[in-house]
């Protein structure tokens, strides 16, 4: 070769490994090779990724819905039961944990699909024309002449292709792994499910107390007119001073003050309750149902923690959670172990057209034993490994969570039941004692002062027993979530059965 054509390519050749040098500079700089394969392992490709939430986000999750129709002009009646069917159509946690299930049976439809044989087909038409020059048939032989091209001539073939992995033991527990995600995720809607009808519940017991608070309020409001009214006339007439006409309407405005904050409060409250369970916008409506004091029996503290580990959703979903990061490890492991295939193909070919066709067929089966895979299986091991620790930790810290909530629901119980009978007990004595005083007031014997007093022990009782019916009835609600049992029965636990 002349010296300026070995010139010439050392020039190309070395600019072209400069190339190659600069191109692989950003994928070094991350530990990669430009060709390297995924650092996440086949044994988690085809597991459904469950995004982290913090806890705000959950909560806004299950605060949220997906408005439907429009408002209608009239108010909308609404039972404790319409309220929780609604929230199991519309809330935004149901939406997406039911759209989270199927992502899951995505994922294992994914992972099945490499088990399964791929069938394809094609039909072609080709016009040819070959060199022989460009294959190294250059011949001549005196008085011959043999043509250096070929055609141009066509070729029409019609033929299916089969591919299938016979045995490849890290496919198949991908699959088995993707199966228990789908079993876990189903598992997650139904807690999901729970979620919202707690959620849905006491968004509607506390629409009931706001409603309760504005009830008492406003006849506490007409008592301290009447007491005002009657202060302003025994002034006038010179019996009582002028102090006590204005402790008397101090104490009117003050219930006053309170009404409006308590009207205020019940509206936004209810404005929650219908972005809850998916109210149309601007809907207005009026609960129906009342759900009083009603004592919980039959239940206790050992039966209801045996039932939440046998029945509770997200428990039985963390366990097979485990259960599927066992199988993906398995897979991790698999990928050193030999893998079998075969290919085959069936047509019809013939030139110029399938008039003079044949058939032909091709067919191969290969064994796949690798050798050296570099860092990569031991990379998904690894891997692996320390999402099915993260699982069994998960799956441990929520056993605990249940004991905690079961027993805390029992504590809650207790508590809010002694209150509600203490309290119970408190607004009959305060109404007495308003009553004494005002009568003790209206003889002249005391000052309104008393009664001003009594006016405020009234509506402290009457406030306290409204929040310990409404705790008493959370409570239930909250046994029945921690249990797991929330949507099948969480009803008839507000019912006291």
């Amino acid at each position: 070769m002349p010296t300026s054509q070995r010139l010439f390519f050392a020039q190309r050749l070395s600019g072209a490994a400069l190339l190659l040098i600069l191109c692989s500079l950003p994928a070094a700089a991350q530990g990669l090779s430009p060709s390297a394969p995924s650092a996440q392992p086949a044994a988690q490709s085809t597991a459904p990724t469950a995004p982290v939430l913090t806890a705000g986000q959950v909560q806004n999750r299950f605060q949220g819905s997906v408005p439907t129709g429009e408002a209608s002009k009239t108010a909308l009646p609404l039972s404790l039961k319409d309220a929780i069917d609604r929230s199991l159509k519309y809330n935004l946690g149901v939406i997406e944990g039911d759209q989270d299930a199927r992502s899951a049976r995505a994922a294992r439809l994914r992972s099945l699909n490499a088990l399964l044989p791929n069938i394809t087909a094609r039909i072609s038409s080709t016009i040819e024309q070959v060199n022989l020059k460009a294959f190294g048939f250059n011949f001549s032989f005196p008085g011959v002449s043999i043509p250096t091209l070929v055609g141009p001539f066509a070729v029409a073939d019609a033929r299916a292709y089969l591919t299938q992995q016979v045995f490849n033991w890290s496919d198949i527990k991908n699959w088995k792994s993707a199966l228990q995600s789908e079993k876990a995720a189903q598992y997650n809607y139904k807690s999901d499910r729970d979620l919202v009808v707690l959620t849905a519940t006491q968004s509607y017991l506390l629409v009931i107390s706001d409603g309760a608070t504005v009830d008492s309020t406003g006849a506490q409001v007409q008592t301290a007119g009447t007491l005002y009214r009657r202060a302003v006339d025994q002034r006038k007439a010179g019996v009582i001073a002028n102090i006590d006409e204005l402790r008397a309407q101090v104490e009117f405005q003050t219930q006053q003050q309170r009404l409006i904050s308590a009207q205020n409060q019940l509206a936004i409250d209810k404005l929650s309750l219908g972005r809850v369970i998916g109210l149309p916008n601007g809907q207005d409506f009026q609960l129906t149902d009342s759900v009083p004091y009603a004592p919980l029996t039959g239940v206790t503290q050992d039966e209801a923690l045996q039932r939440a580990y046998g029945t509770r959703p997200d428990y039985l979903g963390a366990k097979v959670q485990v259960h599927a990061a066992e199988l993906a490890r398995q897979a991790a492991a698999a990928e050193n172990y030999p893998t079998v295939s075969v290919s085959s193909d069936f047509g019809d070919i013939g030139s110029p057209n399938f008039a003079t066709s044949h058939e032909t067929f091709s067919f191969s089966a290969s064994v796949n034993i690798p050798i050296f895979q570099g860092t990569k299986v031991r990379a998904d091991k690894l891997q692996a490994d320390s999402v099915l620790q993260q699982r069994r930790a998960e799956l441990a810290d929520l056993r605990g969570k249940i004991d905690d909530q079961v027993r805390t629901a029992f504590l809650n119980l207790k508590s809010s039941s002694d209150l509600v009978a203490v309290t119970k007990s408190n607004v009959d004595l305060a109404s007495k004692t308003l009553t004494q005083a005002q009568d003790r007031f209206a003889a002249g014997v005391a000052g309104n002062l008393e009664v001003v007093q009594a006016q405020e022990s009234v509506a402290a009782a009457n406030q306290s027993y409204i929040s310990s019916v409404y705790a008493y009835n959370v409570a239930k609600i909250s046994l029945a979530q921690a249990i797991g049992i929330a949507e099948q029965a969480g009803m008839q636990y507000l019912e006291g059965r």
